[in-house]
């Protein structure tokens, strides 16, 4: 098969960096596919991180500590940028103005107002695709619920669950490092690293809240710096939001969409179940000290018809409950094997894990970079207008904390 090539620069060499590129190395694990990532360039301003690229890839022909030498290339299409979050808006505009595709990090600017600098480069360049990471929902079990919310299987929907949940920062003698500094990190804290993974599916399904109360924690107050000295941990380090998700119906949406409240961007006919309205509440947890949780994602839908449940803690687990009025009322556990969005060649007795994921995230960017509304299969990364209401959540939830209040996102009728 003839494949196309897309050549990657990498801005960023740390653990998401070498992530992709071993994504990339597993390329030949996918079946059928038509198009191909190089990684050609690589840059970080600590040019010890470069090493180990260099030293797997041969195809990188650009290590360089200046971001601006992979967009001046003309051989570079697209870029993979994983910087911390002051850095967003500044690299991902000069990319996009560049002309180079990009898949950059959540949580798109460190705040409402970089991602809106974002965005309107984003608006300006159509013709870049630009999208956010966010491997998660690539799990089998993950691509199970998403095919349940798209087949409208859940009725009249009663609740919502959702999470990303650590447990590295319970060790109070963990050294500080960016994520704790508001500077770097930004005042989401935790909502900034975590909530995109969270909020993925929920707003693609149209989930947008109509309000929301957050109750916010700052539990280690401070870490060992440079030189054993103890720093101030400025940011939050768990965050609770309970939200209120009504939405009147399916042509509510075409109004929030044209009004620029609520749903950003174009409908998404196959997935949105809003055609009759719902009206639910929708708990979001995105914590970084969840004792006992090593990286845990999971979804959680109520219906009353049907509901569902899946958790990265147990990956080849789906958990679903059909109810038939009269009949007993049990929930059913499924082992599922590895059946992914796109095949692969392992067999489906197998179970998926965290770098599948991550492969089929890529293989999504890919896929849509080469053939953009023809994609081979439904589910595409978090897009710009994704990112923007997730700013919006998060930022009313940092207003809901601080004054203790319910902060409505948009009025009571969903519109």
């Amino acid at each position: 098969m003839q494949k196309r090539i897309i050549n990657f620069g990498i801005i960023g060499c740390g653990l998401m960096g070498r992530e992709f590129a071993s994504a990339v190395a597993r390329w030949c694990h996918l079946l059928d596919q038509d198009v191909m990532p190089r990684i050609v360039g690589v840059c970080d301003t600590n040019p010890a991180m470069t090493g180990w690229f260099s030293e797997h890839f041969e195809s990188i022909r650009i290590v360089t500590q200046d971001y601006h030498e992979l967009l001046e290339s003309p051989t570079i299409d697209a870029i993979y940028c994983a910087v911390p979050h002051n850095l967003h808006e500044q690299l991902y505009v000069d990319i996009i103005q560049a002309g180079k595709h990009l898949l950059g990090e959540k949580p798109f600017g460190i705040d409402q107002a970089a991602n809106a600098r974002i965005m309107a480069v984003v608006k300006a360049h159509p013709e870049v695709l630009v999208r956010c990471s966010s491997e998660f929902p690539f799990f089998p079990g993950a691509q199970k619920l998403a095919q349940f919310i798209r087949e409208e299987r859940f009725g009249t929907i009663l609740e919502v669950q959702a999470g990303f949940l650590h447990s590295s920062d319970l060790d109070p003698h963990k050294a500080i490092n960016w994520k704790r500094q508001v500077a770097f990190n930004g005042e989401y804290g935790c909502m900034g690293d975590l909530g995109m993974h969270v909020l993925h599916i929920p707003l693609r399904a149209g989930w947008f809240p109509s309000n929301v109360r957050a109750l916010l924690s700052k539990i280690i107050t401070e870490r060992p710096g440079p030189g054993g000295a103890m720093a101030p941990c400025e940011t939050w380090d768990n965050a609770t939001l309970a939200c209120e998700v009504i939405i009147a119906s399916l042509a509510s949406l075409a109004v929030l969409a044209e009004s620029g409240e609520g749903y950003a961007g174009e409908i998404d006919q196959t997935f949105t179940a809003q055609r009759k309205g719902q009206h639910f509440p929708m708990l979001l947890e995105m914590k970084r000290i969840a004792p006992g949780e090593t990286n845990t994602w999971y979804l959680r839908v109520l219906g009353t018809a049907f509901s569902a449940e899946f958790s990265t803690k147990y990956p080849k687990t789906l958990r679903t409950l059909t109810y038939t009025p009269g009949a007993p009322q049990a929930w059913q556990t499924q082992d599922l094997g590895s059946e992914s969005a796109y095949p692969t060649i392992t067999g489906s007795i197998f179970e998926a894990g965290f770098s599948d994921s991550i492969l089929q995230m890529w293989a999504a960017f890919c896929d849509e970079l080469a053939h953009r509304s023809e994609m081979r299969q439904p589910f595409r990364c978090v897009t710009p207008e994704e990112t923007e209401q997730s700013h919006r959540i998060l930022t009313a939830a940092l207003v809901s904390n601080r004054l203790a209040q319910v902060i409505q996102l948009k009025g009571e009728e969903g519109q």
